[in-house]
C-alpha cells in the first residue's frame, strides 16, 4: 500500500513517515499544496494523509483537489480539534479525521481501519514476476524459495518491488529504508544490496535481479 503523506512540519513529517514504514507501508511525501499534487498525479498512492495548515493552500483545498481525480480514502490530520473543521472535513467527503497530538499507532490503526473499508480499491503493490514480498513476516517468496529478511531487507525489497523494472533512486531508498534522519548513506545502501543479492544468489528469478542503475539508483528486474 502506498501511503501520500502531507505536513509542513518537518519533524512530525519525519517521525509519522518512519511508523509508516515501520508497519510495511510505501510512503510518498510533500510538504506543500503544489508539491503534493504533483506527488499525487506521479505517484497515484493508495490513501493520502493530509494536514490541513500546509503552504499554497491548506488541506481542505487540497482535499478537493485529489476528489475531483480520485476516489482514494483520505485522512485529514489537524492540531484544532475543533467540530467545525471536522464537519467541514466530512463535508469535502474526506474519509476520518485525526487531531494532534497523536501516537504513531493510533495513526497506523486508523490508517488500517480505513484501508480495509476500502480494500477492494486497493491495488497489491508487495508481489511482482517471481517475487512475493511478505513485509509483516518478513519473508520473501521466490517461487518456491522462501527467504527470511531482515527489516532493512524488507523495506528495501518492498519500495523495488512496487516499482518493479523501474529504476528508483538512491535517495528515495534510503529514506524509505533507514528513515529520514536514521543515518543510511550511500555505502551503507551499497553493502545492502549486496548482501540481499548474495542471499537470493541462484534463486533469483530468471532474468531478475537487483540491478544497478548508474547515476540513478536501482531497478528489480522481473
Amino acid at each position: 500500500m502506498k501511503i501520500l503523506l502531507v505536513d509542513d512540519d518537518p519533524d512530525m513529517l519525519a517521525v509519522t513517515s518512519f511508523a509508516l514504514r515501520q508497519a510495511g507501508l510505501l510512503v510518498v511525501e510533500a510538504v506543500s499544496y503544489d508539491t503534493a499534487l504533483a506527488v499525487f498525479r506521479e505517484e497515484q498512492p493508495d490513501l493520502a494523509i493530509l494536514d490541513i495548515n500546509i503552504p499554497g493552500g491548506n488541506g481542505f483545498e487540497l482535499c478537493q483537489a485529489l476528489r475531483r481525480e480520485s476516489k482514494l480514502p483520505i485522512l485529514m490530520l489537524t492540531v484544532r480539534n475543533e467540530e467545525a473543521d471536522l464537519v467541514r472535513a466530512l463535508e469535502l467527503s474526506a474519509d476520518d479525521y485525526l487531531s494532534k497530538p497523536y501516537s504513531p499507532r493510533t495513526l497506523i490503526a486508523r490508517v488500517k481501519a480505513l484501508l480495509r473499508r476500502t480494500g477492494s480499491a486497493i491495488e497489491d503493490r508487495s508481489s511482482a514476476g517471481a517475487y512475493r514480498l511478505d513485509p509483516a513476516a518478513l519473508e520473501l517468496r521466490v517461487g518456491e524459495v522462501v527467504h527470511r529478511l531482515t527489516p532493512l531487507e524488507s523495506r528495501l525489497l518492498q519500495l523495488l518491488i512496487a516499482n518493479a523494472g523501474h529504476p528508483v533512486t538512491t535517495e528515495r531508498l534510503l529514506k524509505h529504508v533507514w528513515g529520514q534522519r536514521a543515518g543510511g548513506d550511500r555505502q551503507l545502501l551499497k553493502q545492502l544490496v549486496h548482501r540481499l543479492r548474495h542471499k537470493l544468489g541462484e534463486t533469483s528469478a530468471p532474468g531478475g535481479g537487483i540491478e544497478t542503475v548508474a547515476n540513478v539508483g536501482y531497478r528489480l528486474k522481473v
